[in-house]
């Protein structure tokens, strides 16, 4: 998908293509090892390789307005993505974010944060993954820093 051909999608129709789009590349993200689960492991791998991470999901729950700590993690998180430039987007679904990348218990419980990350020897690239990247510059364009999707239910 071209952005030309991004661009003349309807909202609607971009955000469900971009969750689909997400699914995608959490499922090859995690076949390549290429994924990192937890709001601190993901803030150890951006401050260790900043340049390693691709991609940054943020997930929000019932809980999110109530915890403060979580809250300002993100804060920290999505500034550290705009400084970095790392395409950031937001599920507010973070039980489905955790059946797809969590297969431990610990992973189900603190899905907040998912970053995707490039190998080393760069030899993972994904057309879900550039289509996310044309999605989210295109909702930046928008003034969108932080767009939502919505993955697709199973």
């Amino acid at each position: 998908m071209t952005f030309e051909e991004v661009l003349i999608q309807k909202p609607a129709e971009r955000a469900q293509c971009a969750g689909k789009a997400l699914e995608e590349v959490l499922v090859t993200a995690q076949d390549n090892c290429a994924l990192t689960v937890g709001v601190y492991e993901c803030a150890k791998v951006m401050n260790l390789d900043p340049d390693s991470v691709s991609f940054c999901v943020l997930a929000m729950d019932e809980d999110f307005q109530c915890d403060i700590a979580l809250q300002i993690h993100f804060t920290l998180i999505q500034s550290f993505c705009f400084d970095n430039d790392i395409s950031i987007v937001r599920v507010s679904d973070m039980q489905r974010l955790a059946e797809i990348v969590g297969d431990k218990a610990e992973q189900l419980e603190d899905a907040h944060c998912v970053l995707i990350t490039n190998p080393a020897d760069g030899s993972w690239e994904d057309p879900a993954l550039e289509k996310l990247h044309l999605f989210c510059e295109e909702s930046r364009s928008l003034c969108d820093w932080v767009p939502e999707i919505s993955l697709p239910e199973r």
